[in-house]
């Protein structure tokens, strides 16, 4: 695998993991929510994740997987800093 799969799947995998925990969290947050539908999101969250990031790993050009690593990190540094 070439130096720049690794580097974006790293990226990918850190910046998803931390997107499931703010998924789950909000959803924790609402009002009128169970533990069934915390799980249910992170387990739909982490579904994506992997197919992203075996996606990146796999068969996507560089440019599409920067982008992704790209929008993950936009999307943790936002949803982060959102009070």
């Amino acid at each position: 695998m070439e130096i720049w799969r690794m580097a974006a799947t790293a990226l990918l995998v850190l910046f998803g993991g931390i997107l499931v925990l703010v998924v789950m969290a909000q959803a924790r947050d609402r009002k009128g929510r169970s533990r069934g539908d915390v799980a249910r999101n992170g387990a739909i969250a982490s579904a994506v994740l992997v197919v992203a990031v075996l996606g990146v790993a796999l068969w996507l050009p560089s440019t599409v997987a920067w982008g992704l690593v790209a929008a993950a990190g936009i999307a943790v540094a936002v949803l982060t800093m959102v009070d």
